[in-house]
């Protein structure tokens, strides 16, 4: 939540209950819940229009300060030690608003779990430096983030998507058409400021993410820009923390049919046949988590794809884990899936985009 909205819930504890009501209706088609402070700026509990309405009940007085009707034992987040256990805790409880404090008990922001899906202790780095040379023309000018499904670009669904998860450290790594993927995220994009990171030229699929400074978290999630997808992050974050896994590769499922009988061979002798099999097999999705550590990995100067980082670790004896996307994916590389993106956001068939 932003600074200045943040501002417009916060009252004295000594105001009255009438400036209260009209704090409260200021705030009219948002969550209805003011923090109430003391002289120090030390937050002391919270009131709701419920509040006022039980305390006007039993004494009929406005003129009553906050202190006496609010609720004094809140809940709240620790500024520093935000808990996954804990967020999903207040959404069992429905509880909406939730402030966070500093050591001092004072309020240094707040999230809306109307708004917010998830607080993940994840920093993310998106991969924005491709030519999208298969949908020419529309990238001979704009670089293929930037193209636009439905009234927003491509790579804002996911900024916007990663900030509703509460990630809040994002950068972008860009090459081609790379000014104007800058002058893109010079503004805020689903109220957070994503920061570009020039290759100086091309480093391969994940050779950039080495240029990054200023990663902060454990866990780093790393993905392609040009993608459109539903994937439940929090989900995928818990399974990856859960398993110990150096590095959790996104996989969506992929079916080979093949329109022939199989033969079934031991040699040149055929033990069998298989008439027009199915193959089910996970496609990785271009979506991944990995332990911040291992990024050291990646060389500094040569080219490095994903694929690269993924044998160097398993050849290391590190854990390699995936996670199936239980909704949609669409990797926008073709003219069919550009049309098809365009498609699904029309039919509002990507409820979470």
């Amino acid at each position: 939540m932003e600074r200045e909205e943040i501002k417009q819930h916060i009252i004295s504890d000594s105001a009255t209950l009438a400036e209260a009501l009209r704090a409260l209706n200021a705030l009219s088609g948002r969550t209805m819940t003011l923090f109430a402070v003391d002289e120090a700026g030390k937050m002391t509990g919270t009131i709701t229009d419920g509040d006022i309405r039980r305390s006007l009940i039993s004494s009929g007085r406005l003129d009553l300060q906050v202190k006496d009707a609010m609720h004094r034992q809140f809940r709240y987040l620790q500024m520093g030690n935000i808990e996954l256990k804990t967020v999903k805790e207040l959404r069992r409880l429905r509880i909406t608003l939730v402030p966070v404090v500093d050591i001092e008990g004072r309020i240094a922001g707040a999230y809306d779990f109307g708004e917010c899906h998830s607080i993940l202790p994840l920093d993310a780095v998106l991969m924005a430096g491709g030519k999208g040379e298969r949908l020419r023309p529309m990238t001979l000018t704009t670089p293929k983030p930037l193209l636009k499904i439905g009234d927003k670009c491509i790579i804002d669904y996911n900024v916007e998507e990663l900030a509703r998860n509460g990630i809040e450290n994002i950068y972008v790594t860009t090459n081609y058409l790379a000014e104007q993927l800058e002058e893109h995220f010079s503004t805020p994009v689903g109220g957070v400021m994503a920061k570009c990171v020039r290759e100086p030229r091309k480093l391969g699929t994940i050779g950039s993410v080495r240029l990054v400074e200023g990663l902060s978290h454990d866990d780093v999630l790393i993905m392609n820009s040009d993608l459109l997808t539903t994937i439940n992050y929090e989900d995928m974050y818990v399974a990856h923390a859960e398993s110990g896994a150096d590095l959790t590769i996104a996989a969506i499922p992929y079916m080979v049919s093949v329109p022939f009988a199989i033969l079934h061979l031991d040699g040149q002798c055929v033990r069998g046949l298989e008439e027009k099999p199915t193959y089910n097999y996970y496609a990785n999705a271009g979506i991944y988590m990995v332990k911040r550590k291992h990024l050291e990995m990646i060389p500094a100067d040569n080219p490095y794809d994903a694929t690269d980082l993924i044998a160097d670790l398993i050849a290391k004896g590190g854990k390699v884990t995936y996670h199936p996307i239980n909704g949609v994916w669409l990797d926008i590389g073709s003219p069919d899936d550009f049309r098809h993106a365009q498609e699904l956001i029309q039919n509002k068939q990507l409820s979470k985009l």
